[in-house]
């Protein structure tokens, strides 16, 4: 077609998607291109404008490595991450459920942990936590021989791939719950943090005002043949960043509540002074047992990274 004005140009351009053989990818191209077409005549997008978006996208490709993907921060700070896992798994996001991010840092490969075990496997500062999680299906029963990934940041706000301070696969492990759906182990209560602000999703944040931190959290990673994999974040219910998650991650289905001991024995010998429990179920339906790619495979072998914490602006007041 030869195009004649801008209207003809979407229609040109929808009618080629019109040829996509895979109907699914017809659909999401067709939708993908009309919304596009709209968000740029609607904007009134310039052409500086355009070309600073492209370089944008083009620049969380490039800082994409094995051990950062801005690519998928970017989609958390936007809020696409949630919006996905909401729509795919609560009924089209009309029902609370246990699913939730997966998150920028998970890594294939965590050691086989017996139940009951740590995952500290070096010198990581932060209190003690015995943490006992149940699997169950959507009738409430117990779901055996699941194997739980778990992973987190250190109490100082690090992931162990960001930092050469951590041994390799510190604060990571793999369980596989027993008759009751349950496993148990021991790790040190996890840090809020901030997420990296040295690329495009930092500009992005500092241009709308917004900080940059996670609410503390551990990570679920629930996976069993004849059941959907399950992605889940336990936030701590202390933490003062749950109303305001810079990833929009936080439901009510998943704050837990770390019980804090101070005069009680700890479950662990070595354990002297103040400890905490937590305690939760997660939800997971039948489905597909499918692994995605992990977003990072590797350690970085680089200093770690300052943590620089961004302030949240007075609301309504632009900086």
């Amino acid at each position: 077609m030869i195009i004649q004005n801008q209207a003809e140009l979407t229609q040109a351009v929808l009618s080629e998607v019109a040829r996509t053989p895979d109907p699914r990818l017809r659909r999401i191209l067709a939708a993908a291109v009309q919304h596009l077409h709209d968000f740029v005549r609607e904007t009134e997008l310039t052409e500086p404008e355009f070309r600073k978006i492209c370089a944008v996208i083009a620049q969380c490709g490039q800082l994409t490595t094995p051990s950062h993907n801005e690519v998928v921060l970017a989609a958390g700070s936007l809020g696409v991450s949630a919006l996905v896992c909401q729509l795919n798994n609560s009924r089209g996001g009309t029902s609370e459920t246990t699913a939730n991010l997966m998150g920028p840092f998970w890594r294939q490969g965590s050691p086989l942990t017996a139940n009951g075990g740590s995952i500290v496997r070096s010198q990581t500062p932060g209190d003690p936590v015995f943490v006992k999680a149940w699997v169950q299906d959507e009738s409430g029963e117990p779901v055996a021989g699941a194997d739980v990934d778990i992973w987190q940041a250190s109490g100082e706000g690090y992931y162990e791939n960001q930092d050469p301070q951590q041994a390799d696969m510190n604060l990571r492990g793999k369980f596989v719950t027993d008759a009751q759906g349950c496993i148990e182990f021991r790790t040190v209560k996890p840090s809020g943090y901030p997420i990296p602000v040295s690329g495009p999703v930092g500009a992005l944040i500092r241009a709308q005002g917004r900080h940059n931190l996670r609410p503390a959290h551990i990570h679920f990673l629930i996976h069993k043949s004849g059941y959907k994999t399950q992605f889940s974040q336990l936030y701590s219910s202390d933490d003062p960043h749950l109303e305001t998650d810079v990833q929009f991650g936080v439901t009510r289905a998943l704050i837990g509540n770390y019980v804090l001991h101070e005069n009680e024995p700890a479950p662990a010998a070595d354990v002297v002074g103040c400890w905490y429990s937590l305690e939760h179920r997660f939800v997971i339906s039948h489905g597909e047992a499918a692994l995605p790619p992990p977003p990072i495979t590797g350690k970085s072998q680089a200093p770690r990274p300052p943590l620089v914490v961004l302030e949240r602006s007075t609301e309504g007041t632009p900086r």
